[in-house]
């Protein structure tokens, strides 16, 4: 880098790792730090250090920052698992563990909450929450806990820390939390009713605005210079919506990591009767929809562990389509394209052929996220635009093309696919218009032409879709959908 050049510190809190990126205005990665993340699942349980979050963005971002002149540093952004939450004391001390994305412990609560909060999940155009969103969370914690508490999403947690002191929520974070995103507010009657305290609740704040500087503590712990401005980050996946350069309604980013998540770009919110679909609001006031499945290459890391991926990869090309047919679920319960709670991942026909089943495990991602497509459709979003690929899956480049060739579309794969990039967007956005930070930042990798639709991979798809409406997961109305579009060459 030239002396003198600005840079842009975006950190991603992801399941598996923290990432940190320092990027310049023109989108050269000038640093990059990584720092393992461990947790614990058993059942419906899936729980986090909230401690091991901050010693990891420590440090991630020392590892980033090693080289980097101290008087270049501009600011710092934080993106965050959506819905991931824990209770702290006054000083920001956790009193909980931090209770995960895909934590569903809280069945009972999520009853409550969607009958006392109806009419404002239904204007939001959710309808309703689902067990791992937060609000249900926040009701199990605190019937609990005694005494005094704070409710921190992950992000806010480690926002804290950077700041040395309290600092308001963002609208993206908490739209699981139950945040109304058209008033900007919390809605009050609501949790008045459920039994939330106000002084529970933080503050909020639109996504990119500044909340505080990072305080000298923080500076030697992660070797962010003090007085570096802190701006209000995102969950990961609107960060990785960010970090893909795409931000015109009608563009899509898959972000497939440990779980899959889908995020786009609309004028207006999305309203989905089947409650899977939500809409966050973007730093300039237009709509990030999409949603958050359980399947993704979690998968795979469990069931192939320590295996050499890159060769599975080139086994599996010979198996398309694979005899077999995987819904990969990473943990129980789907989210999205449809909520079931007591879905579980299944792998039927297969012959002890690992290379068969392997490949079978990548196409069922694919077809879920063909699926995904396939519902948007039917709520009307437009989903015909710019299509890009992001997450830690992006790195593998058949399973790329694979997925392309099973959408049957072109897919733009970015330059650095993470979503600590889109944090380190967000960073440089206050006072600029985001799309322009981004399209100034984002450099693109390579595009994946498709080719010609062959229809190889349709019977599968049609198979994987009549299975998961059988088990009675799927409702009928996506499943036609589906059905539709794939015999209309779509």
């Amino acid at each position: 880098m030239t002396g003198g050049e600005e840079i842009w510190l975006g950190i991603d809190l992801g399941t598996q790792s923290v990432r940190a990126l320092a990027v310049t205005a023109s989108g050269a990665v000038v640093g990059r730090g990584t720092h393992p993340l461990t947790g614990r699942r058993e059942g419906q349980r899936h729980e986090q250090d909230p401690e091991e979050w901050w010693r990891a963005t420590a440090a991630a971002c020392r590892s980033a920052l090693d080289g980097v002149p101290a008087g270049a540093v501009r600011a710092v952004a934080v993106d965050g698992t959506s819905g991931t939450i824990l209770l702290t004391d006054g000083d920001g001390r956790p009193l909980t563990p931090g209770l995960m994305y895909d934590d569903t412990r809280a069945a009972d609560e999520t009853r409550r909450v969607n009958e006392t909060g109806a009419a404002v999940w239904d204007e939001l155009g959710y309808r309703r929450m689902q067990p791992a969103w937060a609000l249900p969370k926040l009701l199990w914690l605190l019937g609990r806990h005694e005494g005094p508490v704070h409710l921190a999403h992950q992000a806010d947690f480690v926002n804290r820390r950077l700041a040395g002191h309290a600092v308001p929520a963002d609208l993206s974070n908490a739209l699981k939390t139950g945040a109304h995103l058209v008033e900007e507010d919390w809605p009050a009657d609501v949790l008045d009713t459920l039994g939330v305290p106000r002084e529970v609740l933080p503050s909020l704040v639109r996504s990119g605005t500044p909340i505080g500087t990072v305080c000298v503590s923080a500076a030697e712990a992660t070797g962010i210079p003090a007085g570096t401005s802190i701006v209000a980050g995102m969950t990961d996946g609107c960060a990785a919506q960010l970090g893909a350069g795409r931000l015109t309604p009608g563009s899509w980013n898959s972000v497939l990591g440990t779980t899959l998540v889908l995020k786009g770009v609309t004028r207006e919110p999305l309203h989905d009767p089947y409650g899977v679909v939500y809409s966050h609001r973007a730093p300039d006031g237009a709509w990030l929809p999409g949603g958050a499945s359980s399947t993704g290459a979690g998968a795979i890391s469990r069931d192939f562990p320590g295996r050499d991926l890159a060769e599975l990869d080139r086994r599996a090309a010979d198996h398309e389509p694979a005899r077999a047919l995987a819904y990969p679920l990473v943990s129980r319960g789907e989210r999205f394209p449809f909520a079931a709670p007591d879905a579980q991942g299944f792998l039927l026909g297969g012959t002890g052929d690992e290379a068969d089943d392997y490949a079978a495990l990548l196409q069922g991602v694919a077809y879920l996220e063909r699926l995904c497509f396939d519902h948007l459709d039917l709520l009307g979003a437009p989903v015909d635009g710019d299509l890009t690929f992001t997450g830690g899956a992006a790195r593998s480049a058949y399973w790329c093309r694979l997925r392309a060739r099973v959408l049957g579309r072109p897919v733009i794969l970015p330059a650095d696919p993470e979503p600590a990039l889109g944090a380190a967007v967000l960073a440089a956005s206050p006072g600029r218009r985001v799309a322009e930070v981004a399209a100034a930042m984002v450099a693109v990798r390579e595009t994946i032409d498709p080719g010609p639709r062959d229809g190889r991979f349709d019977e599968g798809y049609l198979r994987f879709v009549t299975e998961l409406e059988r088990r009675g997961w799927l409702p009928e109305p996506t499943a036609e959908h589906a059905r539709t579009r794939t015999d209309e060459g779509i």
